[in-house]
C-alpha cells in the first residue's frame, strides 16, 4: 500500500519527473501535445515545484520506494484569504483504481481551514470528471474550457 506523505524538497526533482512523464501524455489526446507540453512547462518545473513544497502544499504517494502520486493545494488568488483549490492530482496510470487519489485529496484537505473544496479540470477530461463525481464534487460552474467544482471538505 501506498503511503502518503507531505512532500519534502528531496522529493522535488522525483515530482518533476513526474510530470514530465506523466502529465503531457495524458493530456495530449485531450488538449493536443503542445497544449499538454505547456502544461508541463508552466506547472511541473523546478520553480514552480519547489515553491509548493517548501510552503508546504505538496502530498505525494510513494510506493517501494518510487513515487506514483502527486497533489498540490493552493489558494484561487495566492497569498490572500481566497477559496482553497487542489490544483494537482495524478496518480501513475498502472495505480489508478487503488484507492491513491482519495487518500491524496484527504491529505490535502486535512490542512485547510475552510468548509469547502474546489477542484478544476479541463472539460475533455471525462475520466477526472467522473472520479471528481465519485468523491462528491459537484460542477459549480465551466469556464474557457475548465471545469469548477467544489464540496465539503471531510472532516474525522
Amino acid at each position: 500500500m501506498p503511503v502518503v506523505r507531505n512532500a519534502v524538497p528531496g522529493d522535488i526533482a522525483a515530482i518533476c519527473r513526474f510530470g514530465e512523464q506523466h502529465v503531457a501524455p495524458h493530456y495530449a489526446p485531450l488538449i493536443g501535445q503542445e497544449a499538454a507540453d505547456e502544461q508541463v512547462r508552466r506547472f511541473w518545473n523546478d520553480t514552480q515545484i519547489t515553491r509548493a513544497v517548501t510552503r508546504g502544499l505538496v502530498v505525494v504517494a510513494e510506493a517501494e520506494g518510487r513515487l506514483v502520486g502527486v497533489g498540490q493545494r493552493g489558494r484561487r488568488v495566492p497569498d490572500r484569504d481566497s477559496d482553497h483549490v487542489v490544483y494537482k492530482l495524478y496518480v501513475h496510470p498502472g495505480l489508478r483504481g487503488h484507492g491513491i487519489g482519495p487518500r491524496l485529496i484527504n491529505a490535502l484537505t486535512e490542512h485547510m481551514d475552510a468548509d469547502k473544496v474546489y477542484i478544476e479540470h479541463f472539460v475533455q477530461n471525462e475520466r477526472a470528471g467522473a472520479f471528481y463525481e465519485r468523491e462528491g464534487f459537484k460542477v459549480e460552474r465551466i469556464e474557457q474550457g475548465i471545469v469548477w467544482r467544489s464540496r465539503p471538505i471531510n472532516r474525522p
